[in-house]
């Protein structure tokens, strides 16, 4: 009993919380199952490193700015076409972020384009991966100032130490043509270094309204589809569904899916320019 004391300080010392907290377990463990020192060295290393391991974990989806409900475990998997959820089975592994390859979701509002990325995200976060959350109208606002500020350099090499970016609502809100600039700047930085994971409305025919300019436009999509996978979510609105299932009378049928306006939904020979 006269060890506690300095035990407890150098394990404080040493910054070893886990094992200050479990060594008497682990010591009663050790002494039932006769383990040799270097299994009762080795059991309480195994714990420290765990702990270790869940508490970055939880640091980096705090650090990620996801929406915390937005999980694969909430998302319908069962509403996507076979070739997406095959998609995201495979890029479930995060080996395509060792490849520096893009992510790119197109499909109508509502469809579940940030849900199921964002859910990709934090599996990705499960398996110790970097990934950052942002918001397209705020990235731009965020990237301008810098550039006002001349600190652009310094906030791309940030931006640079997360393995993926996932770029929510390209399109969604009309940006100046100085704004689309610096995203341009970013997408450039990070091409062939970095993975993409972008969400957006408009299918790539419709990108010069976004970028402004024709050459600026051709030169983005260009980077963005060079090493990546397209998802397409050809679905209805999951809220839309949702608030008619909701409204609708004890035992009436569910309207068809077949019935969704085909204009309204982006092909796969938009999306491929």
């Amino acid at each position: 009993m006269e060890l506690t004391a300095p035990l407890h300080a150098y394990l404080k010392t040493l910054c070893l919380p886990t094992i200050r907290d479990c060594y008497p377990e682990v010591v009663q463990q050790a002494v039932q199952e006769s383990l040799s020192y270097e299994q009762f060295l080795l059991e309480l290393l195994a714990r420290e490193a765990l702990a270790r391991g869940e508490a970055r974990i939880e640091r980096r989806r705090h650090e990620s700015r996801l929406p915390a409900a937005k999980r694969l475990t909430s998302f319908d998997l069962a509403r996507l076409p076979l070739k997406v959820a095959q998609q995201i089975a495979a890029l479930r592994d995060g080996g395509f972020l060792d490849r520096r390859e893009n992510v790119l979701a197109f499909g109508n509002p509502g469809s579940g384009k940030t849900h199921l990325l964002c859910g990709l995200c934090h599996a990705l976060i499960d398996q110790d991966r970097r990934v950052l959350y942002a918001p397209c109208s705020l990235l731009v606002q965020d990237l301008l100032l810098a550039k006002r500020e001349l600190k652009l350099s310094a906030l791309l090499k940030r931006l640079s130490r997360y393995e993926a970016l996932l770029i929510d609502d390209l399109g969604y809100v009309q940006q100046s043509r100085e704004e689309m600039e610096v995203l341009f700047t970013l997408l450039a930085e990070r091409y062939e270094r970095g993975s993409v994971l972008l969400t957006s409305n408009l299918p790539f025919s419709q990108w010069e309204a976004v970028f402004k300019d024709p050459m600026t436009t051709a030169a983005a999509i260009d980077r963005l589809v060079h090493h990546s996978v397209i998802l397409e979510l050809n679905l209805a609105s999951y809220r839309m569904e949702h608030a008619q299932h909701a409204h609708r009378p004890a035992g009436a049928e569910r309207p068809s899916e077949n019935g969704i306006s085909a204009g309204n939904v982006t092909s796969q020979n938009e999306t491929e320019g």
